[in-house]
């Protein structure tokens, strides 16, 4: 599996009108507990299913991008943060500890 990088407005509105689900990790590089949620999340990230668009946004290069994220699906802004799309909506919305493959994984069915 390999991260997309999410790094334009033109990305984000692609995430919004992509019918079937996507990810987005909401990571912030100067930050141990997301250094660490990013770490374990990648240790079992190849549960998920192959043809799934995996996108990882760097909070601290592209802050306005992480506000648009909230605005956009209706979410929090927190950090580090996991957001489960669907058909352009947000699913799942999970922060800090609470970030798990097994539950994204849950959510897909």
């Amino acid at each position: 599996m390999n991260w997309i990088a999410l790094e334009s407005a033109e990305q984000l509105n692609s995430i919004k009108q992509y019918q079937g689900y996507s990810l987005i990790f909401k990571h912030s590089t100067r930050c141990s507990i997301s250094m660490m949620a990013k770490r374990r999340f990648e240790l079992d990230w190849e549960d998920l299913p192959e043809d799934m668009p995996l996108y990882f946004l760097d909070l601290i290069k592209y802050r306005e991008l992480s506000a648009q994220v909230a605005q956009l699906f209706h979410v929090h802004h927190e950090s580090p943060q996991l957001l489960l799309i669907k058909d352009g909506e947000c699913v799942l919305d999970q922060s800090h500890g609470a970030i798990s493959v097994e539950e994204a994984i849950s959510v897909l069915g």
